[in-house]
């Protein structure tokens, strides 16, 4: 599985729990970090905790891949998972806007996420 199909894998993990305003960023040309940031946005802590759960067990289940690191499950207002080449952003509204990702990384590219609303 390449990096956009671990990205849209996620995207679809945190559609499938009710994930709201779902973003996938191509990041792989503006840094070494990782090739795609999948960003989302959770309504409370217990919902924020819930999709980054279902991203993990999702990803582990479908591809076998386990993340190297996780932050942010203790406060729950922004989750931070690390699957190496793909990296997920779970936040609560207010974090989300505060921290703003996608104006930080204007630069990188959206991918397209149509896919997400036909099922």
């Amino acid at each position: 599985m390449n990096s956009l199909e671990t990205a849209k894998l996620v995207a679809k993990a945190l559609d499938d729990k009710k994930g709201l305003d779902i973003k996938i960023l191509k990041i792989e040309d503006l840094t070494v970090i990782a090739d795609y940031f999948v960003i989302a946005t959770g309504t409370s802590n217990t919902h924020v905790r819930a999709l980054a759960g279902e991203a993990e067990y999702l990803l582990e289940k479908e591809a076998g891949i386990k993340p190297l690191r996780e932050e942010g499950y203790d406060s729950g207002s922004w989750i931070l998972i690390d699957f190496n080449s793909v990296i997920v952003h779970v936040f609560q509204p207010s974090a989300r806007e505060f921290y703003s990702l996608e104006r930080l990384w204007a630069d990188a590219t959206p991918i397209d996420t149509e896919f997400l609303t036909e099922e």
